[in-house]
């Protein structure tokens, strides 16, 4: 991580004395105190990298201002190579002096290293905890590596980075067929990526249908794939969203990986979210992997659990009536 690796960088290379420093796609759990604060500026996709560093006191956003000018910029490579590859983009257009990257070995910065080189002068890395920091000077032209949301052959929008860029998610799709076609008033799409399930629920009888999804990228790209006036677009934390009013119903394929990590507490927050925002007789439509260990968070939940089937690989679930804390 770059906690322990952007001290050592700081050691060799001078900071400008003045000018912002825009920090690309850190870890929410990032350590950037060898940094100004009052100069840096955080850039993360995601609302729960966003709200923890603004709640440290960072200025956070979603995206590199394009009218802005930084002294210095530090790109975070991410696991998806062409998104690493436009964030460095980015940076070389927007930075004066030095962008520094930084990154896992299992994020590329081996393979991210050579590419640079073969482009522009690049430092000497620093490697420590499994990952490698190094730097060239702002300003080359990277254009060619610039990608942002586009139309596939499928006929939506995705953009590097998102959930399922490449097409569609076969859980997804194994919902969408189970879907009743009354399915009531006001629906919430938790974890709606780039929404994929809400056009579907919108081909039925529904009022409205709220996208709430953490990626800020992945809710352009659903503004570009939902276009019916019912829809409504919250960029949140979809574990702890609050809606404007309860629920008629919920449906979601919950994320179940922080990182590389497997972490099923994840799709139990997401189950927790849907009972805490269904009305009192809401219904809970949702996929998960089938080998997830859901069970007891649907039951603790709802007052009725239906197993759906769904195939080998996925489990289908339709859970009614959640229950309400007392007191």
């Amino acid at each position: 991580m770059i906690t322990d690796r952007l001290p050592l960088a700081l050691d060799v290379v001078t900071l400008p004395g003045e000018g912002l420093i825009a920090v690309l796609h850190p870890a929410q759990d990032a350590d950037l105190s060898d940094l100004p604060q009052d100069r840096v500026l955080v850039v993360s996709p995601m609302a729960t990298v966003c709200a923890g560093f603004a709640a440290r006191g960072y200025e956070v956003c979603a995206e590199l201002p394009k009218d802005t000018r930084f002294a210095t910029t530090i790109v975070c490579l991410t696991r998806a190579r062409a998104e690493a590859q436009a964030l460095i983009a980015a940076a070389m257009t927007r930075t004066d002096g030095l962008v520094i990257v930084d990154g896992q070995k299992t994020d590329g910065a081996d393979s991210m290293l050579k590419a640079l080189r073969g482009r522009v002068d690049v430092s000497a890395p620093i490697s420590k905890a499994h990952g490698k920091i190094y730097w060239a000077q702002g300003g080359a032209d990277f254009t060619d590596w610039a990608q942002g949301p586009a139309l596939q052959p499928g006929g939506f929008w995705t953009a590097p980075g998102v959930f399922s860029a490449d097409g569609v998610d076969p859980a997804s799709a194994l919902l969408a067929q189970v879907l009743p076609e009354a399915m009531g008033g006001e629906v919430a799409d938790l974890g709606a990526g780039w929404g994929y399930l809400s056009a579907h629920v919108l081909a039925r009888d529904v009022k409205a249908v709220h996208l709430v999804e953490a990626h800020d990228m992945a809710l352009q790209c659903a503004r570009h794939n939902v276009t019916d006036p019912r829809a409504q677009f919250h960029w949140a934390d979809a574990t702890t969203w609050k809606p404007p009013v309860l629920m008629d119903v919920v449906v979601m394929n919950p994320p179940f990986h922080a990182g590389r990590v497997a972490d099923p507490s994840l799709g139990r927050a997401f189950i927790a979210s849907a009972a805490r925002v269904l009305k009192p007789h809401g219904t809970l439509w949702m996929v998960a992997n089938r080998h997830l260990p859901y069970e007891d968070a649907l039951t603790a939940a709802f007052t009725k659990v239906v197993d759906l089937d769904g195939d080998a690989r996925f489990k289908l679930v339709r859970a009614e009536r959640p229950k309400r804390k007392r007191g």
